[in-house]
């Protein structure tokens, strides 16, 4: 009779529920014995058999100021995960993102024996660099999303097992752009501009009246340019009447396949810094992208962040293969400057186009294994040895 193997699983937010669920699946179709979960997570996870010890929307705190009234009721929470789990004696403890909960549950647990990984690396290579040892004190073993991570953690005797960034499972290519042409009568050689204005309330409105302005400027020279808004479906009614009013004909979608069928029948983007941008690439679509924070904001990062470049694709190239307009550069007449340089430069578009594909096989792109196979694969590694 084949002993189940128990994993515990916690998650603190719905980025991190996806991607738990999908490392669930991997784990189910690679391990060779049943597993019994537990732990903290979404619909997500329990759909794929997950039992929460309680609801993950209680993590899902934003701000130092929404988590003040609730400190000790997630210090109860702590102690209540961290004594299930030594209860329910699981092979490994799995923690995705949410460090500020998921380590103070991983130091309970230590000199207990248990087995404990983390998914995803905090960004320790943008700063605060020291957290990588501290890290190192926690854990066995760290699952990374970008392929620079590993030595950061490697060198205060942390393992380290890149899995590539789990955004490339749900390329947006294979679009049909004539579909989406003739579905919204766009002609075949009319240009069009894809944007992503951002994923908050708080983003679009820093953003959306640069973009505005951005693309007035280009119906001056673009009449014949169609505007693409892709958003959340819950943003979406922020973004409908101050689309309608732009000079340039605009459509604000939602779904998930029309996303990628516009991006298919895409010439440029228009996108705020972000994994977003990912998807962008995925697609193939040359693309800028910008984003500004507020000023005091903008002055403390530039004290303590340590990179050059915010685009992933960058990041990975260790070059500005994505032109990037942050803060002060991130004005409509430089945007609407840039974008006019690729409307009017298929060779240019090319090129980005290839710098992009590179940067996105170093990141995993095309690999036979998902990363979640990979991640699923190093858990049951970690657990076997």
């Amino acid at each position: 009779m084949n002993i189940p193997l128990r994993i515990v699983l916690i998650a603190g937010e719905p980025s991190g529920d996806l991607l738990a669920s999908k490392l669930m699946r991997a784990l189910k179709n690679n391990a060779t014995v049943p597993i019994e979960f537990c732990g903290v997570g979404g619909a997500l996870m329990q759909e794929q058999g997950l039992q929460s010890l309680f609801p993950m929307a209680e993590l899902s705190l934003l701000g130092f100021a929404e988590i003040i009234p609730h400190i000790p009721h997630l210090l109860k929470r702590i102690r209540q995960t961290a004594d299930e789990i030594k209860r329910f004696k699981p092979d490994v403890v799995i923690t995705i993102d949410a460090p500020e909960f998921c380590f103070r549950v991983a130091k309970k647990l230590q000199g207990s024996g248990i087995k404990l990984v983390h998914y995803v690396a905090p960004s320790v290579w943008a700063y605060r660099e020291h957290r990588a040892e501290a890290i190192a004190k926690l854990y066995q073993h760290l699952l990374v999303l970008l392929p620079f991570e590993p030595p950061y953690f490697e060198k205060h005797g942390l393992a380290c097992s890149f899995v590539g960034h789990s955004i490339i499972e749900d390329a947006a290519s294979g679009g049909d752009g004539e579909l989406f042409r003739h579905t919204h009568h766009i002609a075949p050689t009319s240009p069009i501009l894809y944007m992503l204005p951002g994923s908050r309330r708080s983003e679009i409105g820093r953003l959306w009246p640069v973009f505005a302005e951005t693309v007035n400027r280009l119906a001056q020279k673009f009449p014949d340019l169609t505007i693409v808004i892709a958003t959340l479906p819950h943003l979406a009614p922020l973004l409908q009447a101050p689309a309608a009013s732009l000079a340039l004909p605009a459509i604000v979608i939602t779904d998930k396949d029309e996303k990628r069928h516009a991006l298919a029948a895409s010439t440029v983007g228009l996108a705020k810094s972000g994994t977003g941008t990912l998807e962008l690439a995925i697609a193939g679509l040359p693309m800028i992208v910008t984003y500004k924070v507020k000023a005091f904001s903008a002055w403390l990062l530039r004290r303590v962040i340590k990179i050059s470049y915010v685009s992933i694709i960058n990041l990975i190239a260790d070059k500005e293969v994505i032109p990037e307009y942050l803060q002060e550069r991130c004005t409509a007449p430089l945007l609407a400057e840039a974008l006019e340089d690729y409307l009017h430069a298929p060779e240019k578009r090319d090129v980005q186009r290839g710098e992009m594909m590179a940067a996105l096989k170093q990141l995993g792109y095309g690999d036979t294994a998902s990363p979640s196979e990979k991640a699923a694969l190093a858990v049951l590694g970690v657990i076997e040895g």
